[in-house]
């Protein structure tokens, strides 16, 4: 190994370290070991930002400031309190029909701003049914990861593969939909079957949920018109990009350019709904990871990888979903795809396959990783926002307690995957 394979290893682990421990905010611990890499001369400048995917980045951007607009007009409150009053007041169709909400609309926002919009609605329904609230959240985070890994732009890992890949809106929507409408059905069966008895309310508190009144929701009825307008012209615009040649992130931008001259917000004051600091972790992540390239540590690992599988196509698809699923369980499910990316585009240069002929993978790759985010408290983002949400509202979620429900159902999402993935892609 050269001086300078070791130094990118080296300063990869120590960022890997840093995100798992929690000890350094893992936007300074990407960007620190990203910079270190550029000031160690491992990597020069230009070669750094030739690393970063702005397309990925863009994509987010531009999708905060749509959804930072939109929910000013209190349209996804809406949203809760309607599925709320669906499901007649009963908790237990109460927690599938959040559940389900909070999927779709996970499809379509970034996890994060889906727990943090309808977080709030649930432990206000929860007081009022007098239930234990944890059933819901728990509910609501594993359906946020399993309905973000329906579609291009429903979960970060999707957004990285389908920026670093030919693939585009449409191909996730045909390819994951399917198997995770599945996926999802099945878990809510569960819940209900877990629950059905344990969430129960007197009838004069159901009828309190009936009483609501979910127009009061909507703030803003004019910004609530623009914000829909521009969201489906945005919709249309990643249904057709590719044919229109024009990347998701230039159309997330220019809808975001859009609905701030429409609504006329204060652009200094629709910024801070950017989450910055997760774009300058992306930043950090993808140069760290770039160290790897350049200095041949992917090379080698997936040469290794292709020895391991005796360049069998299905077990490599199946080792990339399992290790994917269980490494994202225990680790952020970002900083692994992001290192996973390069290397299984070397396993195909390796093995002389087009990329067409990598699909399967990249499909293991999401399902895997998206997928797993479910399996502990630390999986994924959304996971730890909502647990942070329940110990400020004093019902604190622990870590096996969530793991407990969790984990068993993220294996069995994972097997539901593997036998849509061998039935259909191997």
């Amino acid at each position: 190994m050269s001086q300078a394979m070791v130094l990118a290893l080296t300063v990869f682990l120590l960022t890997y370290a840093l995100i798992i421990s929690e000890k350094m905010h893992r936007a300074v611990a990407a960007l620190l070991g990203g910079m270190f890499l550029i000031v160690a001369g491992v990597l020069s400048q230009e070669k750094a930002v030739e690393h970063v995917d702005w397309n990925t980045l863009g994509l987010l951007i531009g999708m905060m400031i749509i959804v930072g607009i939109t929910r000013m007009s209190g349209v996804f409150q809406y949203l809760a309190i309607k599925a709320a009053k669906k499901a007649k007041g009963e908790p237990v169709y109460i927690l599938v029909a959040l559940a389900t909400v909070t999927a779709m609309l996970s499809a379509f926002l970034d996890n994060v701003t889906t727990v943090l919009l309808l977080v709030p609605v649930t432990f206000t329904i929860a007081d009022m049914l007098e239930v234990d609230p944890i059933p819901f959240l728990i509910s609501q985070v594993l359906a946020s990861n399993i309905g973000g890994t329906a579609t291009l732009i429903g979960d970060p890992p999707n957004i990285m593969i389908g920026s670093q890949t030919h693939l585009g809106f449409v191909d996730f929507l045909v390819n994951l939909t399917p198997v995770v409408a599945v996926i999802h059905l099945v878990t809510m069966a569960v819940f209900f079957l877990l629950y059905r008895r344990k969430l129960t309310a007197t009838p004069d508190l159901k009828q309190k949920i009936m009483n609501l009144d979910e127009r009061q929701a909507i703030k803003d009825y004019a910004l609530l018109k623009k914000s829909l307008l521009v969201l489906g012209l945005v919709m249309a615009g990643f249904l057709l990009h590719q044919f229109l040649h024009l990347e998701s992130a230039t159309i997330a931008l220019f809808g975001a350019a859009l609905l701030m001259l429409i609504t006329k917000v204060e652009p200094e004051e629709i910024l801070l709904a950017v989450e910055w600091p997760s774009i300058f972790f992306f930043l950090g992540l993808f140069i760290v990871v770039g160290g790897l390239v350049e200095t041949g540590i992917i090379d080698r690992v997936a040469r290794w990888s292709l020895q391991v599988t005796a360049g069998n196509f299905t077990l490599t698809g199946m080792l990339i979903l399992w290790l994917s699923a269980l490494a994202s369980a225990f680790v952020d499910n970002i900083p692994f795809v992001a290192t996973m990316i390069p290397l299984i585009h070397k396993m195909g240069a390796l093995a002389h396959m087009t990329p067409e002929a990598l699909n399967p993978l990249w499909w293991s790759l999401s399902l895997g990783a998206c997928l797993g985010g479910n399996g502990t408290l630390i999986g994924a983002s959304a996971n730890v926002i909502v647990a942070g949400l329940a110990e400020k509202h004093g019902c604190p979620i622990s870590f096996l307690g969530f793991m407990k429900t969790a984990f068993p159902l993220m294996l069995l999402s994972v097997i539901i995957s593997t036998g849509y993935l061998l039935v259909f892609y191997f």
